[in-house]
């Protein structure tokens, strides 16, 4: 196994020249941290493990190197996060030589971390670096769904050298890669190639517009609970809230609607990995993106701590814990079939599989609803395209 020591520098950031909270109920108070007094050891027993990602190089958000180290100083003046989630922070990862070379030693730690049982929250640094995920996730041998929080589509028609807003070449271009399904929440029309937008729709990608997402943000919460990865492009909030990136826009989510949406990934039952990317310190004023985005990670933090895995328990129909629903709706040959949680009121599509395997597609109240109407959800058309053979 890799020895983490030789891949992180120990956390070393500046004390806040003031605390508004008392040591005990700050956010560094009940996790670890590695420091030059206490390196990296035992990492079985921690859940989550805090890692940055000081790179900012095949990215025109070259300063973004600069972020995490400002991020970690703000979110340990958060408060402490509820809970009993045993927390590593890892400090940051040492640059490589070359690009490539802290690519694949960001695939070697997160291949570790997997493999060791810890989720890794990863602070960047620009999103150039997403490949390094995918590397990891598909050596685990998982069809993963890959869902991005970002008002662009990072793919490009043309051929151009890898960067941050076309790492999704990179990614689908690699045949070993095991993504399976793309999920963009928030992208903003204007500010992506209608012919990549038609793209990624024959690919039956799902793409919610930031105008759709803030009319019912609550229904983006399946999308998350369905996904294997996470990622947040600042840029995705609206400059006003936002200001520290290399490409702002005047629209796009509200601080507090981005924080929600963090939330809903950290409650997640499948999510394997999340991060957060291209916050540029040279661009901010008075620390309002780097707080932003320190709000981000804390919220994610304290969605993960109140998880409920649920998933895993749905094909126990005596558990007692949830409800089947039969619904018939007309040219369906077979009844739709929801399930809901007695406890948390989440809800789920089940689908019968071959040699009597079951699916289950995470979905909404209002898609029971409307197939109580006998109308069929647009939840169950995108589902049954990708389980079906």
């Amino acid at each position: 196994m890799l020895d983490l020591n030789d891949y992180f520098d120990p956390v070393s950031i500046e004390a806040p020249a003031f605390e508004h909270l008392p040591t005990q109920a700050g956010f560094p108070h009940n996790i670890s941290i590695h420091t030059d007094n206490s390196p990296i050891k035992n990492i079985g027993k921690y859940k989550i493990a805090i890692l940055g990602v000081p790179e900012g190089r095949n990215s025109p958000n070259a300063a973004s190197f600069k972020s995490p180290d400002i991020i970690r100083g703000q979110l340990y003046c958060l408060a402490k996060i509820p809970g009993r989630s045993k927390i590593i922070d890892l400090g940051n990862m040492k640059q490589g030589v070359t690009f490539s070379d802290t690519i694949a030693g960001l695939t070697d730690i997160l291949s570790t971390l997997i493999q060791e049982g810890l989720f890794p929250v990863i602070i960047g640094g620009s999103s150039a670096l997403i490949p390094a995920i995918d590397r990891a996730i598909s050596q685990q041998k998982i069809r993963y769904t890959f869902t991005a929080v970002d008002p662009r589509i990072d793919f490009s028609n043309e051929r151009k050298v890898p960067d941050s807003f076309n790492y999704l070449n990179t990614i689908l271009n690699n045949h070993k890669s095991t993504l399976d399904h793309y999920i963009n929440i928030g992208y903003q029309t204007y500010l992506n190639d209608q012919q990549v937008i038609n793209r990624f729709l024959k690919r039956k990608s799902e793409l919610v517009r930031v105008g759709d997402v803030r009319q019912a943000i609550y229904l983006t919460e399946p999308l998350f609970r369905d996904s294997d990865v996470v990622i947040f492009d600042i840029s995705a909030v609206r400059q006003s809230d936002a200001p520290g990136t290399a490409c702002p826009s005047p629209n796009g989510f509200y601080g507090e609607e981005i924080c929600l949406l963090s939330r809903y990934s950290g409650i997640s039952d499948n999510l394997k990995i999340f991060g957060l990317f291209d916050v540029n310190p040279e661009c901010d004023i008075r620390f309002q993106t780097s707080g932003l985005a320190a709000q981000i990670i804390w919220f994610f933090l304290e969605g993960f701590s109140q998880k409920q895995y649920e998933t895993p328990v749905l094909s126990i129909s005596n558990s007692g814990r949830f409800v089947k629903y039969h619904i018939r709706v007309s040219d369906l040959d077979d009844d739709m079939i929801f399930i809901k949680s007695n406890l948390t009121d989440r809800w789920w599509i089940e689908f019968h599989g071959e040699k009597d395997q079951f699916h289950y597609v995470s979905c909404s109240h209002e898609d029971y609803l409307k197939a109580s109407r006998n109308e069929v959800p647009d939840r169950w058309l995108r589902a049954i395209d990708r389980i079906k053979p």
